[in-house]
């Protein structure tokens, strides 16, 4: 992982002091415990996307916090799960990936709810790992029994003897916690040169960062099982003279049948998922966006390993 992103460079293209730290953590966990909440606000910008559905996240995202001296650069993991498909294999993949190269761990738990069978898979995967670990108990503000919830969770690493710590927040609204975490964890980093630019929010592409807030709009819209049978890809982005942003953008969905409801009635759901996305992008980057939209069908692209690659999960 390291030796892919290393520029040692500041915003001047200048090399960063050797007197500072920079590092890599992962954020791991089961899907939906906040993973992806909880990274856009250790960065204070959305580079992830979130959604209430499982398995929102399915490539390792890495967010760049630069705080003074100090550079974090942290891993979004997909949610560590029983996969059912090759996507699901390439996800639980990134998972493993993240975890071989990094310098500390963020387990990221529900506190509403005792530990699943998918937290003990996670937990199996992390105990005997030699770097420090914190725990993080989320969704403070809306749990009835943080404390015995956390407890349990910590009682699957039973027998690690790294170094282990734990925190509870809500990571959508503890601002102060969550600065709290992250200066701790960028206490523990090791002396290094910068990674990344200064500047830098993150390793992905404009292209993919559109595309996957298009795959956020689509699986808050979508109902049932269609959102897992969705891909996002941009095809196109130009800039015209007077600022517009022109991106295209392709949803790709597995079955004919889905094709159509994609689009909905008159084009109505289509619209409305293009509509959300372009807000979001507009925010975002603070200047017009046309978005154009359309829906093409790879049969059975989740269990197609030249369709994963072109759709970029490889």
């Amino acid at each position: 992982m390291k030796d892919i992103t290393s520029q040692y460079m500041n915003a001047d293209g200048q090399p960063t002091p050797v007197n500072t730290r920079a590092g890599f953590v992962a954020i791991v966990g089961k899907p939906n415990v906040g993973k992806s909440t909880l990274l856009n606000s250790l960065l204070g910008v959305k580079i992830a996307p979130t959604s209430p559905r499982p398995q929102t996240t399915r490539k390792g995202v890495r967010g760049i916090s630069n705080q003074g001296d100090t550079q974090l650069i942290f891993v979004d993991t997909p949610g560590l799960h029983r996969p059912k498909d090759a996507l699901g294999k390439y996800m639980n993949g990134e998972v493993q990936n993240a975890l071989a190269d990094v310098d500390a761990v963020v387990w990221v738990v529900d506190l509403r709810h005792p530990p699943t069978d998918e937290d003990s898979m996670v937990a199996r995967s992390i105990r005997d790992l030699p770097r420090p670990l914190t725990v993080v108990g989320n969704k403070l503000d809306v749990s009835k029994y943080p404390e015995e919830a956390l407890r349990l969770y910590t009682a699957l690493l039973e027998g690690r003897t790294h170094e282990t710590q734990s925190v509870m927040l809500s990571a959508q609204n503890d601002v102060n916690k969550v600065a709290q975490l992250r200066t701790a964890l960028a206490a523990n980093l090791p002396e290094n040169p910068f990674f990344f630019p200064v500047g830098a929010a993150s390793d992905q592409s404009r292209e993919q960062w559109a595309a996957e807030i298009l795959r956020e709009e689509a699986m808050k819209k979508l109902r049932d099982e269609l959102p897992y049978a969705v891909a996002t890809r941009v095809t196109s982005w130009t800039e015209r003279q007077d600022g517009l942003q022109r991106i295209e953008a392709e949803i790709v969905v597995d079955r004919a049948g889905h094709k159509g409801m994609v689009i909905g009635a008159g084009g109505k759901q289509l619209g409305a998922i293009g509509a959300a996305t372009r807000k979001q992008l507009e925010v975002f980057l603070n200047t017009k966006v046309f978005l154009g939209v359309q829906v093409i069908v790879i049969p059975g692209w989740r269990e197609d390993q030249e369709a994963l690659r072109e759709l970029g999960y490889e």
